[in-house]
């Protein structure tokens, strides 16, 4: 038990190459933790003072996705979309659009898809559920992202 236990937590520490998990086990959580709690100053816009909506850090801290489709699901649940709104830290150029690659477990095949007008509201749907490395470019910046899509239940 003590020997499931410390695995458990290595596998938690995040940093290094991403690893794909051997076919008989489980995969490794996301390493962007989903936080429920009040955004950055930056972020909250538009947002009341007491709201706690489910939110993501990229990697460098440049972007926050608001999850209001919480959680994220592949496919997509009836009626109920996978909502994400992408705020920017950093200076946006409003035409430039929000590019996105994402990979499942951070490897394989890319999935390509873009926010036109930049950072803001958009539909992320993507076709398994896993744990997603979302690698993000806008506005001359960049950052990565991993985003977990859950199987509706």
């Amino acid at each position: 038990m003590a020997v499931a236990l410390l695995l458990a937590v290595a596998g938690c520490a995040g940093g290094g190459a991403p690893v794909t998990p051997a076919p008989s086990r489980a995969a490794a959580p996301c390493a962007s933790k989903v936080v429920q709690g009040e955004l950055p100053e930056w972020a909250r816009a538009g947002f009341s003072p007491d709201a706690a909506p489910h939110h993501v850090f990229s990697s460098r801290g440049d972007m926050v996705a608001v999850l209001f489709g919480y959680p994220l699901a592949s496919p997509p649940r009836p009626g109920r979309g996978n909502k994400i709104l992408w705020v920017s830290r950093l200076p946006v150029v409003p035409s430039d659009p929000l590019r996105i690659e994402a990979r499942l477990e951070g490897a394989g095949t890319p999935v390509r898809t873009k926010v036109s007008g930049g950072p803001g509201p958009s539909g992320i749907d993507l076709p398994r559920a896993g744990c997603w490395r979302l690698d993000l470019s806008w506005s001359s910046h960049t950052d990565s992202i991993d985003l977990e899509y859950v199987a509706p239940a």
